[in-house]
This record gives C-alpha cells, sequence and structure tokens, in this order.
C-alpha cells in the first residue's frame, strides 16, 4: 500500500507517510463512539486539505497500527460508507456504527449532519 502512495505523491518518502499515517489515526482514535467524520475533515484538520484519498488509505492500513483506530466512525463527505469492503464482512462496518446507536440505510448513515463530528472544530482548530 505505501508505493502505491508513494507513486501517487511523488514528493512524499516514507517517512512522510508513516507521520501523516499516525496523525490520522491519532485523530480517528478521538472520535467518540455514536459520531462520525469524514475523510475530508480528518485532512482538512491535518492542514493537508485535498488529501483525503490519502486519508483513506491510512484508513485502509489501520488494522496494521498497534491499539484500535475506530475506522468504522470514518465516512465520505455524504455519509456514505465507502470503506465498507476494506472491513472483514462486508456488513462489519455497518454493524460497528448500529452498535454505537447510528442508523444505516442502504450503506448511508440516517442523518449524517445530527451524527457527524468535525475535528477542526471539536480539538480547537476554529
Amino acid at each position: 500500500m505505501e508505493f502505491i502512495c508513494i507513486l501517487a505523491f511523488e514528493n512524499w518518502d516514507l517517512i512522510q507517510m508513516s507521520d501523516f499515517f499516525s496523525e490520522v489515526y491519532e485523530v480517528v482514535k478521538q472520535i467518540p463512539p455514536g459520531r462520525v467524520t469524514s475523510y475530508g475533515a480528518i485532512a482538512n484538520y491535518l492542514g493537508t486539505a485535498g488529501s483525503a484519498r490519502m486519508v483513506g488509505w491510512a484508513m485502509n492500513a489501520s488494522h496494521s497500527h498497534p491499539g484500535f483506530v475506530p475506522a468504522h466512525r470514518v465516512v465520505n463527505r455524504n455519509g456514505l460508507l465507502t470503506g465498507k469492503h476494506h472491513f472483514d464482512t462486508p456488513n462489519a462496518m455497518k454493524e460497528l456504527l448500529e452498535n454505537e446507536g447510528i442508523k444505516v440505510k442502504d450503506d448511508q448513515i440516517v442523518n449524517f449532519k445530527d451524527h457527524f463530528w468535525d475535528p477542526a472544530k471539536e480539538l480547537g482548530m476554529e
């Protein structure tokens, strides 16, 4: 996965990638149960607006990070469970969210705005 990222971001090296992924994981670990955020909101908070796809790559690799990273709480900007295929089963992401009280219908979070957690607001960027 890192090789693909390097090709996409030629000016980044492996150390920068590792640091970026670690920063993403630290933000994701702070999302409270029952709340969700988006790839783009994390990228914006980290000062790398436009790197939402790279946040997605970090989420895809989160299983290799020591400790629990609640990747199921990160969705696309419309509340769609676009990362669901990277979990053990196709329904795992939905089930984890529903266990936290979030309703999901047709792979989209119901009342997304009510559940949205903006790291820029919650972690003091604004």
